[in-house]
């Protein structure tokens, strides 16, 4: 019976040490939040670090410490906690958009890029004001990575809803230019073209489309740069979107005469010849595009689209494929190539490319977040 009384004495009070903790979490993470509503920052950063040593898996202590070291400009220290909520909770979608922000911020572009795309894929969640930066930043690396048609989507998003801004205006001038560069990167004696370029493009985007002032701001660049790579394609685009289909093709082709190796010309041209049935012009663009750029999936995608029109279907069934291959997400991809396998007689692959497009556009949303999806957000339905 000696014995027994340690034994007894330990197992009462071990119950009260684990109830004292308990208490102790409680009341840090208590003080924590506290700290955090009192904007007292250092202090509720301390007490988050102090309540996530307790308790590791706390989630809420991960967010509460990384939005407060964001909002502190300490991003290597954000981005630690953001990757820590990420690991403890079931839906992180906004602390994708912070990861982006803060890898932006300490120049990891490809990782930014990789968590901004989570973000779009997890519902583009997030306050307004997130959405907001993270979309903006998001297109900057979008045209970096020389995805300009996807960066200027997003940016015109951000115009119709934030109406004019330098920034935005900036950010659309390198997208329409083709040049894949940051904000930061780009050199002064290019501020000119890319602010005359960018003021045209936010105009034609801004709601109602202000297409009279665009124009004038691209007379002005046509003007000053009318023997610079890009300022035709740019000008031929804006053209295509007033429905100036002639005056569209005459930019492209005098692009071409400047830059004889431009591919976004030569596949707008073959897209041109496509639809006006002048198909061997259209399929000598499309494999120029292909010899110039075998990486590009919209090379591929062009002459598919070119040889089935011509009847060379299993050529182009085997270009298409190429093109899904190195853009698997394309829904209109995968839509001609259906029509390529149901022209072939494979039908059960023309029904799996269907039914991936079907897929596809109903997501529609890694580059393209639905307007009324980005209104819920910005009115807090979400």
């Amino acid at each position: 019976m000696v014995a027994v009384v340690p034994l007894l004495a330990l197992l009462l009070t071990a119950n009260p040490a684990t109830a004292q903790a308990s208490r102790t979490f409680a009341q840090v993470a208590r003080e924590a939040d506290a700290a955090r509503s009192s904007d007292q920052g250092q202090r509720a950063i301390d007490l988050y670090q102090e309540g996530l040593k307790l308790r590791p898996a706390w989630g809420e202590g991960w967010w509460g410490l990384g939005t407060l070291l964001y909002d502190q400009d300490r991003f290597p220290e954000a981005e630690a906690a953001f990757q820590r909520y990420v690991a403890t909770t079931r839906k992180p979608g906004p602390a994708y958009a912070f990861l982006g922000l803060c890898e932006y911020e300490t120049r990891d572009y490809e990782q930014a890029l990789h968590h901004f795309r989570s973000w779009a894929n997890n519902g583009w969640a997030g306050t307004p004001e997130l959405t907001d930066v993270a979309l903006f930043h998001f297109a900057l690396l979008l045209t970096r990575e020389g995805r300009f048609i996807e960066a200027l989507y997003l940016l015109t998003t951000e115009v119709q809803r934030r109406g004019r801004a330098p920034a935005l205006a900036e950010a659309m001038g390198l997208a329409s230019l083709r040049m894949k560069k940051l904000p930061e990167d780009y050199p002064p004696e290019e501020r000119e073209i890319v602010w005359l370029a960018g003021n045209s493009a936010l105009y034609a985007a801004l709601p109602p489309n202000d297409l009279a002032r665009a124009d004038e701001y691209a007379k002005r660049l046509l003007a000053r740069y009318e023997q610079t790579p890009n300022v035709h394609y740019y000008v031929g685009t804006l053209r295509g979107f007033e429905g100036k289909k002639e005056d569209a093709e005459k930019e492209f082709r005098r692009e071409l005469e400047l830059s004889p190796q431009h591919v976004g010309a030569l596949i707008e041209l073959a897209r041109m010849d496509l639809e006006a049935d002048r198909l061997a012009e259209g399929e000598e663009f499309a494999r120029r595009t292909v010899e110039l750029e075998p990486q590009n999936p919209e090379t591929y995608h062009i002459l598919g689209r070119i040889l089935l029109a011509t009847d060379h279907v299993r050529e182009s069934a085997k270009e298409l494929e190429t093109a899904k291959q190195l853009a698997p997400d394309g829904a209109t991809i995968r839509s001609h190539l259906a029509m390529a396998y149901f022209r072939l007689g494979r039908k059960d692959e023309a029904k799996a490319e269907m039914a991936a497009f079907s897929e596809l556009k109903a997501k529609e949303g890694v580059m393209a977040p639905a307007a009324e999806k980005l209104k819920s957000v910005r009115t807090g339905k979400e």
